[in-house]
């Protein structure tokens, strides 16, 4: 009976088989008319721009375009990819109420069904401009997004109220744009104005490219400071506040921001901007960016930064990071991440080039123009390096790969973070060139270091705007030019290659060693403090508490493999008591050094959701906070490169 069974199935699925050879399946859609390609040539109109960024309460931008030299085939596209985002993140959800009309009669148009960011319009063959109306919805809350308008501030960022012509270089389309704020209002941009009628200020016609490479802040309550008085190009510090008393710079604190632009001058040798803005806001209001741009950049920290100067150390590499781009990123920038549009998708294998160097010249000129002090930038030295000797991820994935990252995961929360990577291009980036430096200045006996390269790749060309492209080989033949080394091995040793440790050989050549102990430097308890978060992840394996303020109790981080992995801890748990005794952060730090003397493992009670669950922690390490601390064996490179340059 079996055996009649299996003969009977095997001849079913043999006419089965035969029946599919024979059936030619589906195919796929043909694809309709593609976009036509960016082409180097003028747009034989202009883009006549009108903004209106007064609806405060109800986060609502109103805009309106007249759009000439327009054919019967037009294709209007939604900015997608957003330099200093690196990745297609264009907010295309927040359009709405998208109407196109001509000569006042409306005009078909229709989603390609390929490309949500492109708009085909169907307008009759006699038609050759068009009248574009919008909404721009601006998030009411944190629940929909970063807010960017507050009843006292406001950001306009030109790539969320544009829609341009498909066909040609963004460089090569016009743009008159004008923006209204609301009545009294200040602001500040790299735009040029044109001139102003009652609250509307119309800008100077310029390329759409220089546009969205322009935003805009603005507020009730403003200041602007003079960086650079008599220097080579105006440099400003254009500063909005939620409130009128946070806006109390001293003396001093100005003094610090002029002396990096200074510090900058003399590492690069060079300016590529007619002026810069460094629109900066101190608000819990509209979001913290920290985006760069050529003439400009968006900064954004703590309401508190002026006021309560001394625990904000930790945020002041900002600026000087946003601020260097202007040279290594906008001026030189890697070649496969420059486009021709915003629509072109780009590509970020340099990016620990392009973010890593810039987040070490960051925190150098942060040192060299007292934003910081020299001990200060070796204790935030310490945590990153302590941090990457830890990390796990880098057994399985090497930091060119974390170059997607922002592609595969624009910064939502991360379960993992340790494991998975994180845009480590940026601070393990950082170090790779702390790396470079400290190996130019032994090998050159301390004539030659990452200075000289500086002013060598960034510094040509003074006083240009033009986009210079490069190439990994590019970086290697001017490494080569200021100290001949196999940079390519270097490099690649540290970029592609798994299963490693970040290098921390630039310790030993800066003339320090890594250590831990059981206690906290002033700069690691302010920087707790201020980002109220309780850090014991090099003992335990925990970061407790985060910046939002949210509740100080709730697990943020868990290292993967620590103690607290094993116990089975995760994100998102809330401690409630530590040992029979209410969660506090100290309850938990005195239950940590009292473990050093027992064998016993430290219990924590947690929830998670609506469950409740006991961990043991086996942990009898005690307290651990990385710090630098002096080998005299070897020469201070590493004061050297934090020194500021006379």
């Amino acid at each position: 009976m079996k055996a009649a069974l299996v003969a009977v199935m095997t001849c079913a699925a043999t006419v089965g088989l035969a029946a599919a050879a024979q059936s030619p399946g589906p195919t796929a859609i043909a694809r309709i008319t593609p976009i036509v390609a960016p082409r180097d040539i003028a747009y034989p109109g202009v883009i006549q721009l009108a903004v209106d960024a007064t609806d405060l309460g109800r986060r609502i931008v109103h805009v309106h375009e007249s759009l000439s030299g327009v054919g019967p085939e037009t294709v209007l596209l939604y900015p997608k990819w957003l330099p200093g985002d690196h990745a297609p993140e264009g907010p295309i959800d927040r359009l709405a109420g998208l109407t196109i009309s001509a000569g006042g009669a409306p005009v078909a148009w229709t989603r390609d069904p390929v490309d949500v960011f492109a708009f085909r319009v169907h307008a009759p063959a006699t038609v050759t401009s068009l009248d574009i109306d919008f909404e721009y919805l601006s998030p009411p809350n944190s629940t929909v997004g970063p807010s960017e308008m507050s009843p006292n501030l406001l950001i306009v960022e030109w790539n969320n109220v544009v829609l341009y012509p498909a066909g040609y270089f963004s460089r090569r389309i016009p743009v008159e744009a004008s923006l209204t704020l609301p009545s009294g209002w200040q602001f500040g941009s790299a735009l040029e104005t044109e001139g102003s009628s009652g609250a509307t200020t119309t800008f100077k016609r310029v390329p759409l490219n220089t546009l969205i490479d322009s935003p805009v802040y603005a507020g009730r309550y403003g200041e602007r400071f003079d960086l650079d008085p008599g220097g080579p190009a105006p440099v400003h510090l254009d500063v909005f506040a939620d409130r009128p008393e946070l806006l109390a710079a001293k003396p001093e604190y100005i003094q610090a921001y002029r002396a990096l632009v200074q510090q900058a001058y003399k590492v690069f040798g060079s300016h590529h901007y007619a002026h810069y803005d460094f629109l900066y806001s101190l608000s819990d209001q509209v979001e913290q960016n920290g985006l760069e741009h050529h003439q400009s950049s968006e900064d954004g920290s703590d309401p508190d930064s002026f006021t309560d100067w001394d625990h904000n150390a930790s945020d002041r590499d900002l600026l000087c990071h946003e601020y260097t781009h202007s040279w290594n990123g906008k001026f030189r920038r890697p070649a496969d991440l420059w486009t021709p549009n915003f629509n072109v998708p780009m590509q970020d294998s340099l990016l620990w080039v392009y973010e890593g160097q810039t987040e070490y010249w960051g925190n150098v000129l942060a040192a060299r123009a007292g934003l910081r002090t020299r001990q200060q930038s070796l204790d935030e030295l310490a945590g990153i390096a302590a941090y990457y000797q830890v990390e796990p991820g880098q057994q399985w994935r090497a930091l060119e790969d974390t170059t997607n990252d922002e592609i595969i995961n624009p910064r939502r929360p991360m379960p993992w973070r340790d494991w998975q990577r994180f845009e480590d291009y940026y601070r393990e980036g950082a170090l790779i060139w702390l790396d470079v430096d400290t190996l130019i200045r032994e090998r050159s006996n301390g004539q030659r270091s990452l200075d000289d390269f500086a002013r060598s790749f960034f510094g040509i060309n003074n006083g240009s705007f033009i986009t210079v492209t490069y190439t990994f080989d590019d970086l290697v033949k001017a490494l080569n030019a200021v100290e001949p080394y196999d940079w390519a091995a270097f490099l690649h040793e540290r970029v592609d290659s798994i299963n490693r440790t970040a290098a921390l050989g630039w310790l030993q050549r800066g003339g320090y060693r890594l250590v831990y102990n059981s206690t906290e430097s002033d700069y690691q308890k302010s920087t707790e403090e201020h980002s109220h978060r309780l850090d014991l992840l090099f003992s335990i394996g925990l970061r407790i508490g985060d910046r939002d303020g949210g509740d100080a109790a709730t697990i943020s981080e868990v290292l993967w493999g620590s103690p607290a992995y094993q116990g089975k801890l995760t994100m998102g748990s809330q401690i409630l008591a530590v040992n029979g005794m209410a969660y506090s952060a100290d309850v938990l730090k005195d239950a940590i050094r009292s473990a050093v003397n027992t064998t016993a493992p430290i219990e924590l009670i947690v929830k998670n959701g609506d469950n409740y669950a006991v961990a043991d922690i086996d942990y009898h390490g005690g307290l651990r906070y990385p710090h630098l601390e002096r080998d005299s064996a070897q020469p201070a490179r590493l004061d050297d490169i934090l020194a500021p340059r006379p």
